[in-house]
């Protein structure tokens, strides 16, 4: 009975977290460029008694043994790159990315962090920044007095001056994909910072041969958190819940009765 005890009492850990990991999808349904997470189980080690195998007579083996669990774990939390729904927008400075790859963005550390999130705007100096005033990379810096600016889908980045009559070419953007994006490290902001999981980042031109996707000017990315799939989520995870805290007052019903014998 002790077993059942520690084994509902880790199942019942492990589905809060599982709940803490739903209710930050479901936070975050209407953030751009986010992400969902989907937690993992791991069962717990086992106390081996009767080991599978083992020799029941000189000629015979058992064939399935006695092992006894000890509970669940959650293991880890997997990104789910699933691309979110387009939404339009009236900002052109507005990008979004069909298929692979990341923006790469300056933290003021100096060091390089990775988002979906195409939403950027312009600092007083011109350049193009994320929402919290990080420089876009490669840096991109567009003139005052610029008409319109224009996005291509292979990142090229031109803008239409006055008394011109073709666009001038100020940069071209570049994406970076890895090979494992589930082993990036969140940081918040809808930034990622690569790990020795997700390895190193390859950067290459949108759209081109690397395989990462290409650029649509004046849409952003939605979140790909399905709301109904999340509140079913949460429906699964508090019977379970529910299940292993019965379970927990089950063992406590039968510690009552032995209790009982010695009266």
């Amino acid at each position: 009975m002790i077993r059942a005890l520690f084994s509902a009492a880790s199942g019942m850990t492990a589905q809060q977290m599982n709940v803490d990991n739903i209710a930050n999808n479901l936070a975050n349904s209407n953030t751009t460029g986010f992400k969902a997470r989907r937690t993992q189980f791991q069962d717990l080690m086992y106390q081996n008694v009767i080991q599978p195998g083992a020799s029941a007579s000189a000629q015979t083996t058992i064939p399935s043994g006695l092992q006894l669990g000890l509970g669940t774990r959650s293991s880890g939390n997997e990104i789910i790159f699933t691309q979110g729904s387009f939404a339009q927008t009236e900002n052109p400075l507005d990008v979004v990315i069909q298929g692979n790859g990341f923006f790469q963005v300056h933290l003021p550390t100096g060091e390089l962090a990775y988002t979906r999130c195409g939403s950027f705007q312009l600092d007083r100096n011109g350049n193009l920044v994320t929402a919290d005033g990080n420089t876009v990379e490669p840096q991109m810096t567009i003139p005052s007095n610029a008409l319109s600016v224009t996005i291509a889908s292979d990142g090229t980045v031109s803008c239409t001056l006055p008394n011109q009559t073709a666009a001038s070419v100020i940069g071209q953007l570049q994406l970076a994909g890895f090979a494992n994006p589930a082993g990036l490290n969140s940081l918040g902001s809808n930034l990622y910072a690569p790990t020795e999981a997700s390895g190193e980042p390859t950067v290459a031109t949108p759209g081109g041969a690397e395989g990462l996707g290409s650029l649509l000017q004046g849409y952003t990315e939605s979140s790909n958190v399905s709301v109904v799939t999340e509140f079913i989520n949460l429906i699964v995870a508090q019977r379970a819940y529910e299940a292993n805290s019965k379970v927990v007052k089950a063992a406590d019903d039968m510690y009552s009765q032995v209790n009982n014998l010695t009266r």
